[in-house]
C-alpha cells in the first residue's frame, strides 16, 4: 500500500527549499512550462536608433522614422537534465506503528534538508561559473586586494548595464574571512532574519553578501556577484511515496525524485562574474 505524500508534504519541501536553498537570491523562476521536463524561455531582441527625416522619407524608407525592421523574438526550449530520485527505509522497530508517517515525514525533511538541497544547490552553482559572461584569469585573493576585486566585478556589471538593485555577492567562508580582515571594507551586516536565512551576512557596495559552504562551490572558487536574471533555475518536485508493508520491508519505504536544471541564458550570461582563486 502507497501513501502520497504529495499533496500534504509537497509544500512543506518547497518551503524547504526556499528557506534553506542558498540558490533563491541568484536565480529566476522566469519560464513556462511546454512539457512535463521542458520549459520556455522567451528571448526579445532591440532595435537600432536611426535619424528621423524631418522633410520626409528619404531613399528607401517609407517612414520619416527610418527604415522599418523587424523585431527579432525567439523562444528556446530547455529540457531539465537531472531527474534524480531517492530510497530509503523506516523499519518498524524505530518507530510505533502510528507514529511511522510522521517518522517518515521527519525523516524525508532531513533527506532534503542534508542531500537534496544541497545537491541542488550546487549544481546551480557550478553551472552559473561555467556560463558566467565575465571570466577573469584566477588570481590570489588576499586582504589587500579584495576589495579593489569585488569592486572590479561591480563595474564589469556596470559596463554591461545589468540593473544595480538584487545583485548578490556570493563567497565562500575563506573569501570572507579576507574581506573582515580588509582595512577598506566597511560591512553593512545589518541584515533582516529572513535574508540571514538565505545566507546573507551582510551588505557591500549596494550589494547582498551571501555566504556559502566551500562544498556546495566548485573547486577554485573566490567570488562571484551575480544578477538573478542571468540563471534560469526551474525546480519540479514530482514524487513523493511513502510505501507502507510492502515485500520489501518490514516498515515504511520512502520514495522520492525531483527533476531540476539550472541554464545561463546567453543574452544575460554578462550578469554573473566569476573570479577563481588559485
Amino acid at each position: 500500500m502507497a501513501i502520497t505524500l504529495t499533496e500534504k508534504f509537497a509544500p512543506y519541501t518547497d518551503e524547504q527549499f526556499k528557506n534553506e536553498s542558498k540558490r533563491s537570491l541568484v536565480t529566476n523562476q522566469d519560464f513556462d512550462w511546454t512539457g512535463a521536463h521542458t520549459i520556455k524561455v522567451y528571448k526579445i531582441q532591440t532595435s537600432e536608433m536611426q535619424d528621423y527625416g524631418r522633410t520626409g522619407p528619404t531613399g528607401d524608407n517609407f517612414s520619416r522614422y527610418g527604415s522599418i525592421a523587424d523585431l527579432n523574438s525567439s523562444t528556446e526550449e530547455l529540457a531539465l537534465k537531472k531527474d534524480r530520485s531517492f530510497i530509503f527505509n523506516v523499519d518498524k522497530l524505530d518507530a510505533d506503528e502510528t507514529q511511522q508517517q510522521v517518522e517518515a515525514a521527519t525523516a524525508l525533511a532531513r533527506q532534503n534538508r542534508e542531500v537534496v538541497i544541497p545537491e541542488v544547490d550546487s549544481y546551480t552553482y557550478g553551472v552559473m561559473c561555467t556560463g558566467a559572461g565575465t571570466k577573469p584569469a584566477a588570481k590570489a585573493l588576499t586582504a589587500e586586494s579584495i576589495y579593489s576585486d569585488i569592486l572590479a566585478a561591480s563595474a564589469a556589471l556596470d559596463d554591461a548595464e545589468v540593473p544595480e538593485t538584487d545583485r548578490v555577492l556570493i563567497v565562500t567562508p575563506s573569501t570572507y574571512q579576507l574581506m573582515k580582515q580588509s582595512e577598506s571594507i566597511v560591512l553593512n551586516c545589518d541584515v533582516g532574519e529572513e535574508m540571514r536565512q538565505k545566507g546573507v551576512i551582510a551588505n557591500i557596495d549596494g550589494m547582498n553578501v551571501q555566504k556559502v559552504p566551500a562544498n556546495r562551490l566548485p573547486a577554485k572558487f573566490g567570488f562571484m556577484v551575480a544578477h538573478p536574471s542571468a540563471t534560469v533555475a526551474p525546480t519540479k518536485l514530482e514524487d513523493f511515496n511513502v510505501h507502507n508493508d510492502t515485500i520489501y520491508s518490514s516498515g515504511a519505504v520512502v520514495t522520492g525524485r525531483i527533476c531540476y536544471d539550472a541554464f545561463v541564458l546567453d543574452n544575460k550570461k554578462k550578469g554573473i562574474y566569476y573570479q577563481a582563486t588559485t
